[in-house]
């Protein structure tokens, strides 16, 4: 199952001491790039967010934003290590007189210093854990998101791949009328000029003639190139890249075709073939 790089999920969870936010955006791009957006007290995860986010994408470019809001009832007051504050401030104090320009120490600065506050580690971990198991079922709705989303670029292309199919056979059907107008018009042309031709070198023009406008083995191309196609998005792993190269290779046979036209249908069985190939190529840019 092929898989857009393109999607957004949301997921909130609240309890007792807050409420958890997490907002994941992921568009295309050539490899796996991830940015987070943290609260302080959970920069501490990045490393893990980052290895979650890896083991179920593959490509794209993944904002990974987690809010927080504390709860106004997480207790009914705040207890702190009043012995380790005084430590703390004697210590200031013997800093300060060490500097040029001192500033005044903030209540709050001593407040937020990591184990000043009695009880709040043990939260701490509890949200940690929580923000985790809130980020495990947010990626989870990004993937089905990206999975439907790829299921309707996987029908596109499909429906391209027939378009391209068709013109082939078309083109197949075609030639052999192609040759025989090429060759009546010489015909007509030698009897209108009212020469006498060697027979011999006339065949050879002929069979020089048909040469050049054989496109069976491009058109054989291309009916190998569509399966493969066709392989690789019933393919479970991440395709994008090939998927792209063989649209590379469907173009380059597309261009052949046009450089050996001599006749309006095969002109325009060329156009045609780089308008289906250029709506696939245009939505495996976003196939992870």
């Amino acid at each position: 199952m092929i898989r857009s790089m393109t999607a957004f999920a949301r997921q909130e969870q609240q309890e007792k001491w807050g409420r958890l936010v997490w907002e994941i955006r992921s568009v295309n791009h050539r490899y796996l790039e991830i940015a987070t957006r943290l609260p302080d007290e959970f920069r501490v995860l990045e490393p893990k967010i980052k290895a979650e986010i890896a083991n179920k994408l593959n490509r794209g470019k993944i904002e990974c934003n987690l809010r927080f809001m504390s709860s106004s009832d997480m207790g009914e007051e705040i207890v702190f290590n009043e012995e380790f504050a005084k430590k703390l401030i004697h210590a200031s104090r013997d800093i300060d007189g060490l500097l040029y320009n001192p500033s005044p120490i903030n209540s709050m600065d001593v407040l937020k210093w990591p184990g000043m506050l009695i009880g709040v580690e043990a939260e701490t971990d509890t949200m940690r854990e929580h923000a985790m198991s809130l980020l495990s079922i947010t990626l989870s709705d990004l993937v089905s998101m990206r999975q439907g989303e790829g299921e309707k670029i996987k029908a596109m292309i499909e429906q391209r791949c027939n378009g391209v199919k068709e013109v082939v056979d078309r083109v197949r059907g075609v030639i052999p009328e192609i040759i025989e107008r090429r060759r009546q018009r010489l015909m007509s042309r030698l009897e209108e000029l009212q020469v006498q031709v060697d027979q011999s070198r006339l065949e050879q023009e002929l069979v020089m003639l048909i040469q050049k406008l054989d496109v069976d083995e491009e058109m054989d191309r291309l009916d190998a190139h569509l399966q493969e196609v066709q392989r690789l998005v019933d393919s479970n792993e991440p395709v994008g890249r090939r998927l792209d190269f063989l649209m590379q290779e469907l173009n380059r046979e597309a261009n052949t075709l046009g450089s050996k036209s001599v006749d309006v249908d095969t002109s325009r069985a060329s156009v045609d073939l780089k308008v289906f190939i250029e709506q696939m190529r245009e939505q495996i840019q976003n196939i992870e």
